[in-house]
């Protein structure tokens, strides 16, 4: 655990530009049936260093002991979509559900300033987890044009047809689905609860560029809201 802590605290004390985009190599993740897969989009606010590290080496034990596991995340490059401009998106996964709606209920008692904390580091701090029906591998090349896209679907809306068409689009021009995610948990305080969220990749800014174009005249009737990064 002590190399991948080091990763995640290089990536949320602002190095993430400088650590990250200078990489090449592929990331692979390949998660099993039945764990559950974090995203977590985050601003640190300045001058936390001492506290980030203080705040992992409490919490970080807390987390492992119910099973969690940090994976590599990356920086949020461009807002291309929405009102909302994270720095970072940082993924994890726990080996099963009840080990992750354990931690929220027990981790008030063992760390007393758990969300104090929070609120002291990250200016936003946005949540989702799914808990994963099949298996799943998918893989980041840092040298291609990624994106991440979150939608959500009006109350007593289906956004099923928008979802095909926008994955239609997304396959003619060029676009790669590397992993897609429906109907998230999003916990109390943290609520961020996408209906949709998709990660595609792009051989390059101009192909996602000509299927960008097509995706805003598509009909948004159904969607109430919708972000989207380039990482």
């Amino acid at each position: 655990m002590r190399l991948l802590n080091i990763s995640l605290f290089i990536l949320l004390t602002g190095l993430v530009a400088t650590n990250l985009e200078a990489q090449t190599e592929k990331k692979s993740y390949n998660l099993k049936k039945g764990q559950v897969f974090d995203i977590i989009f985050l601003s640190n606010k300045p001058d936390v260093d001492v506290k980030l590290q203080d705040y992992f080496k409490r919490a970080f034990p807390l987390a492992n002991a119910e099973g969690y596991h940090s994976l590599i995340g990356f920086g949020i490059k461009e807002n291309n979509q929405g009102n909302y401009h994270p720095q970072s998106m940082i993924f994890g996964y726990w080996d099963d559900l009840k080990g992750r709606e354990r931690f929220l209920k027990t981790v008030d008692t063992k760390m007393t300033d758990f969300h104090q904390m929070r609120r002291e580091i990250w200016s936003t701090f946005a949540l989702t987890y799914w808990e994963l029906e099949e298996d799943i591998s998918f893989e980041v090349d840092p040298a291609k044009f990624n994106v991440v896209t979150a939608y959500w679907k009006k109350e007593g809306q289906s956004m099923e047809s928008f979802k095909k068409k926008w994955q239609s689009k997304s396959r003619k021009a060029g676009g790669e689905t590397l992993v897609a995610f429906s109907e998230g948990t999003s916990p109390f305080g943290y609520y961020y609860a996408p209906d949709y969220l998709v990660i595609t990749s792009w051989d390059s800014r101009k192909s996602f560029e000509a299927f960008y174009e097509q995706n805003l005249k598509m009909d948004h009737s159904t969607i109430k809201h919708v972000n989207q990064f380039i990482f």
